[in-house]
């Protein structure tokens, strides 16, 4: 089977002035589709610069990064957020909502940059409100929700393009216990739907929650835990 993202030997090397800080140092990480994979580590362990390979957020400084089999370690920043944008839904622990547009608005956001019609944004975004069981809530804005509420709005956003793969980023950090219970379950329901689900993490509760746990430590996968 084909992996629908692998890192291949993956590093990130930042410079700082003359000294120099290996975020990465040859990782090597599969996913196929339909996996449910979390990156478990502690605060600077590398989970960020992971985060970023696995999303087609940044390209790596040596190293082999592929999305559907297709080699995107070199490709423009323009081309690499027209892949993403189609392919990955960002789900993150501050939701990064805007907070001058309602909840629809913030769900149609993502159409608008792949050309969606207006008619069919609204649509969608509507549908989605209403799966995430925010139907009430569609024209409030996020500094008129709660913390679980705009974290349903950012997880109906992800799903905005119909993506692949989720890629969750601390997903239930800034949430009660019982609301990341909810959005933990949520996830799991859309991975059972067939969605590609990779959440980064630092807790260990939350990163059992997936099918293979994959640990990291100063910029190296250290082991790998399978259920």
């Amino acid at each position: 089977m084909q992996p629908i993202i692998e890192l291949k030997d993956v590093w990130k090397i930042y410079e700082i002035g003359s000294v120099k800080i290996n975020a990465l140092q040859g990782i090597n990480i599969k996913v196929n589709k339909g996996e449910f994979v979390s990156v478990q580590g502690p605060s600077g362990s590398g989970k960020s610069t992971a985060l970023n390979m696995l999303g087609s957020l940044d390209i790596p400084t040596k190293g082999t990064v592929y999305l559907d089999g297709h080699d995107i370690s070199k490709l423009t920043e323009s081309n690499l957020a027209t892949i993403r944008g189609k392919k990955i839904g960002f789900v993150f622990q501050q939701f990064n909502l805007i907070n001058t547009l309602t909840a629809k608005e913030n769900v149609m956001l993502p159409m608008i940059f792949q050309g969606v019609e207006k008619e069919e944004r609204v649509k969608k975004a509507e549908e989605l409100l209403k799966i995430v069981d925010l139907q009430d809530r569609m024209d409030n804005r996020p500094t008129e929700m709660s913390g679980g509420q705009q974290q349903r709005v950012a997880i109906a956003r992800a799903l905005a393009n119909d993506p692949e793969v989720i890629l969750a980023d601390e997903p239930t950090g800034n949430l009660d216990s019982k609301t990341g219970v909810s959005v933990m379950d949520f996830l799991h329901k859309l991975n059972k739907e067939g969605k590609t689900i990779i959440m980064v993490t630092h807790d260990e509760y939350t990163a059992k929650n997936a099918d293979r746990i994959e640990y990291l430590v100063d910029g190296e996968i250290t082991k790998t835990v399978k259920k």
